[in-house]
């Protein structure tokens, strides 16, 4: 069907990101496929090597999942911190994945956007974030990316060609216009998630409200153990980019036993590269001093083993 739709054709899964944009004409799409009832995109499942979680699996059964809770708690953690309740049982895993970039300009109503004349992500040709860049600075509003390219997932899209698997992280690109990599005709199938053998992972959230707000930052941080000391480690920021951002800070963590020198070293390179822009809420010089406080919380945690619920920590709603 979506082969037959072209550029005319969108997926719907769950429909928290696709109705709203398109009842405020971000998106005008004229064929609207619905994977509801696509049995084969549900469900979690045990695999060799992990587990793949169907990407129509909803966000409440990922994090309600007694299985994922307690192999993959992180990835339940994510899941349980996304949005609303309400949202969480018809919002989608896969979803959450592909959702759109926002900003402040651009996630507006419809006349809303054209009183200010229409931005660069659709009918305008000025980006109001920065009137003198050629691109889109819209920023990636997903809280399961960042983690998921943490720990190293994998994606599974198919299409009337085929099918490919990919790392999550090349599902994106560093454009709030053009952020997904995804053939449009792609389909997103399930996400795989590495065998949790020798690794640790979390992810913390900063938002104004502790239900139902987008991240203005994403911390996840993975580690890869052999004993007390750490042989691999990756930081990954969302909110900050068009795209989740890979960081090199992981590698101050190498060959170290997590001391708190090691972490503030660590929280200093993400912060070297935790650039936001004034695109989204709070104030963007604060939101950057964030990534050093965000990061030495979520590294910290993982030295110290807590299972902390990120809905209810002191850091995750400001």
């Amino acid at each position: 069907m979506i082969a037959d739709a072209g550029s005319d054709g969108m997926f719907v899964a769950g429909g928290t990101d696709v109705y709203p944009n398109m009842k405020r004409r971000q998106w005008t799409p004229k064929v609207v496929i619905g994977l509801r009832d696509v049995r084969e995109l549900h469900g979690i499942r045990r695999e060799e090597g992990g587990f793949a979680l169907g990407a129509c699996t909803t966000l409440a059964e990922v994090n309600e999942d007694p299985d994922v809770r307690r192999v993959y708690p992180a990835v339940a953690r994510v899941a349980g911190v996304i949005s609303t309740p309400l949202l969480r049982n018809m919002g989608t895993i896969g979803g959450n994945l592909l959702i759109d970039t926002r900003c402040t300009y651009w996630s507006q109503s419809y006349e809303w956007r054209k009183s200010i004349r229409f931005c660069l992500k659709k009918d305008g040709d000025t980006c109001w974030v920065a009137p003198s860049s050629p691109r889109c600075w819209a920023v990636s509003s997903s809280d399961s990316a960042p983690l998921m390219v943490a720990i190293g997932a994998k994606a599974r899209l198919v299409s009337a060609g085929g099918e490919r698997v990919i790392p999550v992280g090349e599902l994106y690109r560093d454009d709030g216009i053009r952020y997904l990599a995804k053939r449009p005709e792609e389909l997103l199938a399930e996400i795989r998630l590495p065998a949790p053998e020798g690794w640790r992972a979390t992810y913390w959230k900063l938002c104004r409200r502790g239900s139902f707000d987008f991240p203005v930052l994403g911390v996840a941080a993975c580690v890869w153990m052999d004993g007390d000391v750490v042989k691999g480690a990756q930081v990954v920021l969302g909110g900050v980019g068009s795209h989740p951002v890979q960081t090199d800070a992981g590698r101050v963590l190498v060959g170290s036993r997590l001391e708190d020198e090691a972490i503030a070293r660590c929280a200093a390179a993400a912060y070297g590269v935790g650039k936001p822009l004034d695109n989204t809420d709070f104030n963007m010089m604060w939101r950057r001093e964030m990534v050093r406080v965000y990061v030495t919380r979520a590294v910290r945690e993982l030295r110290d083993r807590r299972e902390i619920d990120v809905r209810f920590s002191p850091g995750h709603a400001i």
